[in-house]
């Protein structure tokens, strides 16, 4: 299946595909109760609801993880199973617009192993435009048999990246706003700037004024000139390993390949002093 779908093609699927999950990721990092409670007043018909920090993170070690750090695989799992997703199902995942936190479970689930998923295009914004139903019901669902084996090759450690500062190999693609790359700016995490030698590509690059995905040509152009010779060479990281997910899901849309992720990222990176830090000189 496509690894991006419409919400007309997501409406027919409604009465035709009994095997279907659709799953809700809408989430504010300002107000982490947002993404409920929109579910709650209304969401598409038979969507469960998934939380960026109750289902799709692990726990948080102050000053030794990210943000964000990847979830527990056994607790991953039976979550999936008890969103009703099996061996066979297709999936397909949305949040509020821009996909930044669908990206993030399209990426667990094929880390794990899934390959019938895929994000809707514009998001629960994009089915509301096109007038198509939304419910309060919560769905009921049957306990599914998926049971997913995550693949280590998707990602990287803290580790992992420091070591290859010192004979680069690794193309690091940092998918933050370029405010809080250069150092100018960090609203969130202690400690503004960049991994050394990183490349800064902002997520939001990837999409359209109203917040859809560019064109696959449009994105194998933006992404065309990383120097890397592999794919895997190719390491993607933003502030908590959620948006960068969003580049990678982007790269592997436009026909490049995935490359890898960093799930650390800079809120992990930053979480010891030891760690190098670069900025971008005001040349001013």
């Amino acid at each position: 299946m496509d690894m991006l779908v419409t919400p007309h093609w997501l409406s027919k699927q409604l009465s035709l595909n009994n095997n279907l999950c659709i799953i809700d990721c809408r989430f504010s990092l300002a107000d982490p109760d947002a993404g409920q409670q929109a579910y709650d007043q209304q969401h598409i018909p038979g969507a469960v609801f998934a939380d960026l920090e109750k289902d799709l993170s692990g726990q948080v070690v102050p000053g030794e993880t990210g943000r964000h750090p990847l979830p527990d695989v056994n607790r991953l799992n039976e979550q999936l199973r008890t969103w009703g997703i099996n061996q066979d199902s297709i999936v397909v995942v949305y949040d509020q617009q821009d996909s930044s936190q669908a990206a993030r479970l399209w990426w667990l689930l094929t880390w794990l192993g899934k390959t019938q998923v895929a994000i809707l295009d514009g998001g629960f914004q994009a089915w509301q435009e096109a007038k198509l139903p939304v419910t309060t019901e919560l769905p009921t669902k049957i306990l599914g048999n998926f049971v997913g084996q995550p693949d280590s090759d998707m990602w990287v450690s803290t580790d992992e990246v420091l070591q290859q500062l010192s004979q680069p190999k690794w193309c690091l693609v940092d998918a933050r706003a370029a405010m809080r790359y250069s150092g100018e700016q960090e609203p969130i995490d202690p400690i503004a700037g960049h991994i050394p030698g990183a490349l800064n590509l902002p997520f939001q690059g990837n999409l359209t004024k109203i917040g859809c995905f560019l064109p696959k040509h449009q994105l194998a152009e933006r992404f065309k000139a990383l120097p890397v010779k592999e794919v895997t060479d190719l390491v993607c990281y933003c502030g908590s390993g959620v948006t960068a997910c969003h580049n990678i899901f982007a790269m592997e849309l436009a026909g490049i390949g995935r490359p890898r992720l960093y799930p650390g990222s800079w809120s992990e990176w930053v979480a010891s002093a030891s760690r190098p830090v670069a900025v971008v000189q005001n040349k001013g």
